[in-house]
């Protein structure tokens, strides 16, 4: 089992509002599309069964970047974007929150049928990798949801969360086929969740004597401590601070782009008149599409891009928004057409700036980062759940370099 991180989830419970719902869905359809044709659907579910690259892209579209809430989202806009694009793209996503969930095992045999694929085995590795998270590792969390998405190549991926009332946090367990040899001996790609000592594990490799003669995951006999993970820990609080951001990653991002004029780069001339907050925007996007795991560690800085619904670390700017998916949308259809400079601009953004963070050296106050961006939220149409953001007499310009 490749262990990813564990993370506390802070439970937040209320909906999305309809004018994000719908920017989330064609965000992380333009995402997809994009990683598609640059890496292929496996390394699309790859992504999708890492735990730290998963808060990270529910950060970069806008929702509350450490809340438990970005899992139930996330999974519902992309299964509503993606799924009526399913034969083009090749990904199906089944299941969802509560009695969707439920629904997954019919949804696995119609794609089946359509694809080729062996319906009955992907039903068993859905409900196995329930039954085993549910049942076999009692750590004190109920599944509410469960996604099973699989390309039409037959790889998946499971992503699927467990929330405890007692104590307000939920754990989010990711799985994926790679690799994986056995439902029950260490299958999990990574679990996040804040750790709390001992618990029944029935899947450590520790355990495999007591799974002998265990047809399906029925008896829980053995009590193992799990093995910690890498930790990352999302807070309770809801604003941004300095310790949840790499500032050297973010200070690069806010300098590279405020300070240097696209125009200054050759490499970004495809992208003349997008604007200093819209290149912010995009550079976070493009990380997410290309960026190493290891740039995934402090997914706090990719609300940088689009800030929260609950207004943190800042509104979401509606306008920045939109032209960032316009943009995404412009170069995924020329490259359709064989024209792929648009989307390379894109890469190379984040290619610039991961070099310039070499002999970057952050020197600024996160603060005044957060409170330009609320300053001047409301010339980028900034909305939060609570309404739109207010006027101010005029836009303010820190100096933060």
């Amino acid at each position: 089992m490749k262990r990813s991180g564990t993370a506390t989830l802070p439970l937040h419970y209320g909906k999305v509002p309809p004018w994000l719902y719908e920017r989330m869905a064609t965000l992380g359809l333009s995402i997809v599309e994009v990683m598609l044709a640059d890496y292929g659907k496996n390394e699309v579910l790859r992504r999708l069964a890492d735990p730290f690259w998963f808060q990270s892209f529910g950060a970069v579209m806008g929702m509350d970047w450490h809340s438990s809430g970005i899992t139930t989202s996330v999974m519902g806009a992309l299964k509503r974007s993606i799924n009526p694009n399913s034969k083009e793209l090749g990904v199906y996503i089944c299941g969802g929150k509560g009695k969707l969930s439920k629904e997954t095992p019919n949804e696995l045999l119609v794609i089946a049928d359509k694809t080729g694929l062996d319906g009955n085995k992907l039903v068993r590795a859905s409900k196995l990798s329930a039954k085993v998270d549910n049942t076999a590792i009692q750590d004190g969390y109920q599944l509410y949801l469960h996604n099973f998405i699989l390309s039409d190549e037959g790889n998946w991926a499971v992503v699927q969360q467990g929330m405890n009332d007692s104590d307000g946090t939920a754990r989010r367990y990711h799985w994926h086929s790679e690799n994986m040899e056995s439902f029950v001996d260490e299958p999990h790609k990574g679990i996040q969740g804040i750790n709390r000592g001992d618990i029944l594990n029935l899947t450590a490799n520790e355990a495999r004597e007591n799974r002998k003669g265990i047809l399906e995951i029925s008896h829980t006999n053995s009590e193992k401590i799990m093995q910690d993970f890498a930790n990352l820990i999302l807070p309770n609080h809801h604003e941004v601070r300095a310790s949840d951001v790499d500032l050297k990653k973010l200070g690069t991002l806010l300098y590279m782009t405020r300070e240097n004029h696209p125009e200054n780069f050759e490499e970004l001339l495809l992208l003349k008149g997008v604007g200093p907050r819209t290149l912010q925007s995009l550079a976070l996007v493009s990380e997410v599409i290309h960026g190493a795991p290891s740039r995934f560690r402090d997914p706090a800085r990719f609300s940088f891009a689009h800030g929260g619904k609950d207004g943190h670390p800042f509104p979401v700017p509606i306008n920045v928004y939109d032209e960032t998916i316009s943009i995404l949308q412009k170069g995924i259809e020329r490259s359709k057409l064989g024209n792929s400079d648009k989307l390379q601009s894109i890469n190379k953004l984040h290619t610039i700036i991961a070099e310039a963070e070499k002999n970057f050296t952050p020197d600024f106050d996160i603060n005044d980062v957060i409170e330009e961006e609320r300053q001047n939220s409301w010339r980028f149409g900034g909305k939060t759940v609570f309404g739109d953001a207010e006027k101010t007499s005029k836009p303010i310009q820190l100096s933060l370099f």
